[in-house]
């Protein structure tokens, strides 16, 4: 079976212990990123599993009517790059693990570390020692500050935690059986998603992005949080309304953000509002890119391409897909 990889920037799969998985397929991995669809149906036109790491690659109708080979689409997490009617209808397999109950410790580890740099302003600090500059301003401490976290499920309840570690008093705002999971947990719950945005020092997203949560946070939202306050987001850009967030910071409401992931990615301009503001820390959508977290990833991703070519999918998205025959 002919198996392509997209999107690997740094060659990375080949070195991680799980890539002998792989081993009986005839793997092509590709470094580079195409969203001309033109150059991805050439690129593909022979493969019959596909690879995808995250939502780097949107897999559209378009493209899928082209790829008469493909009959396997592997990956892991929510999919909405992924046009699954499509997929159905033209009989390719979507495998995707939803990795329930497994935390991804380095998107929190990552979500802690921008707290961290944004409230003691360590970019703008480096770099003005690197410019022989000594202290150039004030930062702020975590301690006794207010932590919300809206969204408890795998992540968020991990970088609560943190919160709890560092001594800061922890609000959670989420669905009805989250929120009463973070009781369990010793937590306290806001009494409203509108009070959890006026009353935390930091807030940070932890939602899935799908249709019900896509443009939950609302400018309004963003307006009721403190000049001081600190947008944490690691989840998906999409939860913010469009170009709120810029506005917002714009307006000073709140005073600062820290970010990995943009409403367009890869975001390569420069010019972009969010790179050119000293109030906001960004880093490239790196929250799960670590080399541990790749072997759990891609461990999963993996097998669900060896139990495909052994005829027993998992993790299946679209049980309603009809198989294609099996190629010579």
């Amino acid at each position: 079976m002919k198996v392509a990889i997209l999107d690997d920037y740094f060659d990375t799969l080949r070195t991680l212990r799980c890539f002998a998985k792989l081993a009986p397929f005839e793997v092509t991995v590709f470094n580079d990123h195409l969203d001309d669809v033109d150059l991805l149906a050439e690129r593909l036109k022979d493969a019959e599993a596909l690879v995808l790491i995250r939502e780097r690659t949107k897999i559209g109708a378009t493209l899928l009517s082209r790829l008469p080979r493909l009959r396997l689409i592997s990956q892991r997490s929510v999919y909405p790059h992924i046009d699954v009617e499509a997929c159905t209808r033209l009989g390719v397999i979507v495998s995707s693990s939803q990795h329930e109950g497994t935390p991804s410790y380095a998107a929190a580890e990552l979500t802690w570390a921008l707290v961290l740099a944004a409230m003691r302003d360590l970019p703008r600090q480096v770099a003005a020692l690197r410019a022989g500059k000594w202290q150039i301003g004030v930062g702020r401490s975590l301690r006794g500050k207010t932590l919300g976290i809206y969204g408890y499920g795998r992540i968020g309840a991990v970088v609560a935690g943190y919160g709890r570690a560092f001594g800061m008093n922890v609000q959670v705002w989420a669905r009805e059986a989250s929120r009463a999971r973070a009781r369990g947990d010793g937590y306290a719950v806001s009494t409203s998603k509108e009070a959890l945005f006026e009353a935390s020092d930091v807030l940070s997203l932890h939602m899935r992005l799908v249709d019900a949560t896509r443009g939950i946070v609302t400018g309004a939202d963003l307006a009721r949080m403190q000049a001081t306050a600190l947008l944490v987001n690691t989840s998906r850009a999409g939860l913010i309304e469009a170009g709120a967030l810029v506005r917002a910071l714009e307006a000073g409401r709140p005073g600062m953000a820290a970010l990995d992931v943009f409403e367009q990615e890869p975001l390569l301009d420069p010019r972009d509002p969010l790179l050119a503001m000293d109030n906001v820390v960004c880093t490239p959508h790196i929250g799960y890119v670590t080399r541990d977290e790749y072997e759990i990833q891609f461990a999963d991703i993996f097998d669900q391409i060896v139990a495909y070519a052994a005829g027993a999918p998992i993790n299946v998205v679209n049980p309603d897909a009809r198989p294609k025959p099996r190629l010579l």
